[in-house]
């Protein structure tokens, strides 16, 4: 079996999710810093392999695969140990749900491309693309606050896609200073989740380069 390489930017939300994904699922893996801040995703080689130049791209069982949702979902059919999506479709659609409040609706309108575009091509300055980031995360945030248990994880006892998806988020939120106070579930499930070893070793502190 070939080695399982993750191409990784350590400050990327969706490769945080994946990375949470591959702990929890006990794959190991190298990785491979690839700078968004210096475009080492548009590299020719890079862009023959995953065209529209994004991280993360996980090599594993000798594909190439893209977006962090279908990674995750390609990880839960083919290593279902720590399964992140659940098997019966009711509870699968409503986890995919709440995921996708993260995944489609907050996390594409506050990338980087989309930050970087506001400025250099809106000519934005960076107060207003600060309070466009809050925003949008607030409103998903409340969303999710809304539909978060009062005791748990979102997966119950051990994390599912929600969580995966939940902890890279929070910690854009407190990058971008949002206040966090009315979303105490919020607060409380991403306290829960940093203590899992899985989550900790996935963190960017934890895996950003020397």
């Amino acid at each position: 079996m070939s080695e399982t390489v993750l191409f990784d930017y350590w400050r990327s939300s969706a490769s945080y999710r994946v990375r949470i994904a591959l702990n929890l699922k006990g794959i190991a893996y190298r990785a491979v810093p690839t700078d968004l801040l210096t475009s080492q995703q548009k590299a020719p080689d890079y862009v023959a392999r995953n065209p529209q130049g994004f991280v993360p791209m996980l090599h594993i069982d000798g594909l190439d695969l893209t977006q962090s949702l279908a990674i995750i979902d390609y990880l839960d059919a083919t290593r279902p140990a720590a399964r992140l999506l659940p098997e019966v479709p009711a509870a699968r659609a409503v986890t995919l749900a709440r995921a996708m409040i993260i995944i489609a609706d907050i996390h594409p309108v506050n990338n980087l491309r989309m930050l970087k575009y506001l400025k250099a091509k809106m000519g934005q300055d960076q107060a207003v693309i600060d309070d466009w980031y809050r925003h949008w995360v607030a409103e998903g945030f409340a969303a999710l606050e809304a539909l978060a248990p009062d005791d748990g994880l979102f997966g119950g006892a051990k994390p599912d896609l929600t969580d995966v998806c939940l902890v890279p988020q929070m910690a854009n939120a407190r990058r971008f200073d949002l206040d966090l106070a009315p979303f105490p579930r919020l607060v409380r499930i991403d306290a829960e989740l940093q203590a899992i070893p899985a989550f900790a070793a996935a963190h960017p502190d934890a895996v950003k380069p020397a």
